[in-house]
């Protein structure tokens, strides 16, 4: 069993729970949406071929707790879910970042799903598979980058129309370059959203540089 993979590296979290924590990201090869803000588009093509043994080696060298499986889409690889079983049973905190175009059924429980919703700024809201919201787990969360208001507004009804903040953590980030943090952040605060504000951390410190 194999997956193409586009590099392994060491570096900070700089989204979701684990933020600031030093973690080895695995990032797959390929992603079918084309989200205008996408950062990773050097992950869409290319990369080599790996076995999960050779996976697993890479991410042992930096003896770690925390891996993260990404992408480019990584669950657009059938054997994601197998890559993902096989670092939990390793003994790591392991999450999966997915796009939430992909059916996140049959995840082993041990990993932590962070989907994105995507919004209609990102140019692929028709791409949301809302089927995925009821499998999501309590220590799942949910993501919707923000673009501009009509964005925010979206967001905050699809927060209540899917009662997500009950089901999980509700992620609420700026798009980067596209809208102030503290904009977000008072529109939060005036609505009382149950939400956690999140900005990218690896950007804030290393800007826009591929594989930190």
């Amino acid at each position: 069993m194999r997956l193409r993979l586009t590099e392994i590296f060491y570096s900070l979290q700089g989204e979701a729970r684990t933020v600031g924590w030093p973690t080895v990201f695995v990032r797959l090869t390929g992603c079918p949406l084309r989200c205008q803000y996408c950062d990773t588009t050097y992950a869409f093509h290319g990369g080599e071929w790996f076995s999960l043994e050779q996976i697993e080696r890479k991410v042992a060298d930096y003896r770690p707790r925390y891996v993260t499986v990404t992408g480019g889409e990584p669950l657009a690889q059938p054997a994601c879910r197998a890559l993902l079983k096989r670092l939990a049973d390793a003994g790591y905190d392991v999450s999966l970042e997915t796009s939430g175009a992909m059916d996140i059924g049959d995840i082993d429980a041990r990993v932590s799903v962070v989907m994105d919703l995507k919004t209609p700024g990102s140019g692929e809201v028709a791409r949301n598979r809302y089927e995925n919201i009821a499998q999501l787990k309590a220590h799942d969360q949910v993501k919707f980058v923000i673009c501009d208001r009509a964005d925010y507004e979206w967001s905050r009804a699809r927060l209540a129309e899917h009662k997500l903040d009950r089901r999980c953590e509700v992620l609420f980030s700026p798009a980067y370059g596209q809208m102030r943090p503290g904009e977000l952040a008072d529109w939060i605060l005036a609505d009382r959203l149950p939400v956690r504000l999140q900005v990218q951390l690896h950007k804030i410190l290393w800007g826009d540089v591929p594989g930190r």
